[in-house]
């Protein structure tokens, strides 16, 4: 790459608050880089890529519309592509091919300034050709891509970093999920079913259409009055009522 020409980037991240994260810390540790778009979902960032033919992509790997993966299909060969995840498998099989760079979730300053010390040392060679690596990315069953350990969850302007065994119960608000942890909680924008997908399901169990449980934080099982299953959850005072539909999960408790 010539040395003269600002390197460009497109960032792609479905949640606000880490797509602003994401911005800021790449400012910070890369202040000659050029950010030329920033997409909140796959199809978005297909797009800006034809537009715009950035020098390296930030991915987060699972997007809704189409995944990071998919847009890093279109980039092999054309550009530089860093995979932004919270799955160990992705992270660990994109590094061993040496094809490409990742940065694992929750983001900081020093993980994003690592990838970056990375990127720039291939900027002086031809972007990788990923087809093979992302055909055997693909291939992983969910089951083994690694469950969710973090959740980024943001309450006002700040985001918080939740330990997934640290929360209690999500439980879908509005547009938003509500992530309820023992003395604090947050919102984030992945839906009940996208969460269920993510999460380990011997420990998480979805007991409503709008509610998964962590098993660990269940205290008592109970009925109430009108003879619903109830759960009661250690260090809350709310009572959680589940649905019929899963009601049987609980009869031999």
């Amino acid at each position: 790459m010539n040395a003269n020409v600002r390197p460009t980037a497109l960032i792609a991240e479905d949640e606000p608050l880490l797509r602003d994260q994401m911005r800021d810390l790449l400012a910070a540790a890369w202040p000659e880089l050029d950010i030329v778009a920033i997409a909140k979902h796959g199809v978005e960032a297909i797009d800006a890529f034809e537009r715009h033919q950035p020098t390296v992509l930030f991915l987060d790997i699972q997007m809704p519309e189409a995944s990071g993966l998919e847009v890093a299909r279109r980039a092999s060969g054309r550009s530089h592509v860093v995979f932004v995840t919270a799955y160990d498998q992705y992270a660990v099989a994109a590094f061993e091919q040496g094809a490409l760079d990742y940065v694992m979730k929750p983001l900081t300053g020093a993980r994003i300034a690592t990838a970056v010390k990375r990127v720039k040392e291939r900027l002086g060679a031809p972007p990788a050709v990923l087809e093979g690596l992302l055909e055997n990315l693909s291939s992983v069953p969910a089951r083994d891509r690694g469950y969710l350990r973090w959740i980024n969850a943001s309450l006002g302007d700040d985001v918080q970093l939740i330990m997934a065994e640290d929360v209690k119960y999500f439980q879908s608000d509005t547009k938003y999920t509500r992530v309820v942890a023992s003395r604090r909680e947050g919102l984030i924008r992945k839906s009940i079913k996208e969460l269920a997908e993510g999460l380990d399901p011997s420990i998480f169990w979805r007991i409503h259409r709008s509610t998964i449980v962590n098993l660990n934080a269940v205290e008592s099982v109970g009925r109430d009055l009108a003879g619903h299953v109830v759960l009661r959850i250690k260090e809350r005072k709310e009572v959680l009522q589940v649905s019929q539909a899963y009601a049987h999960l609980f009869r031999q408790m």
